[in-house]
């Protein structure tokens, strides 16, 4: 498809463009991964899991919204 034509079903928005985009290359820039090991206390996992577990998420997904959220405010 050419980008005129795509601009034009695009702008319209009458037909979804999804299907016409290549996402196997999609990269945010900024948010590559990288793992890495931290050390915490017994008591500070077990919190973590008890409000993971109210919440209805993963021990992972709170300790990177929290650190997120702090992160904001530097």
């Amino acid at each position: 498809m050419k980008a005129e034509a795509f601009d034009q079903k695009f702008d319209e928005g009458q037909e979804d463009i999804i299907d016409d985009l290549d996402l196997s290359q999609l990269r945010r820039p900024g948010y590559e991964q990288r793992r890495i090991d931290v050390d915490f206390p017994v008591w500070m996992i077990e919190a973590l899991d008890r409000e993971a577990l109210r919440l209805g998420i993963s021990r992972q997904s709170i300790i990177k919204v929290w650190i997120a959220e702090r992160l904001e405010h530097v």
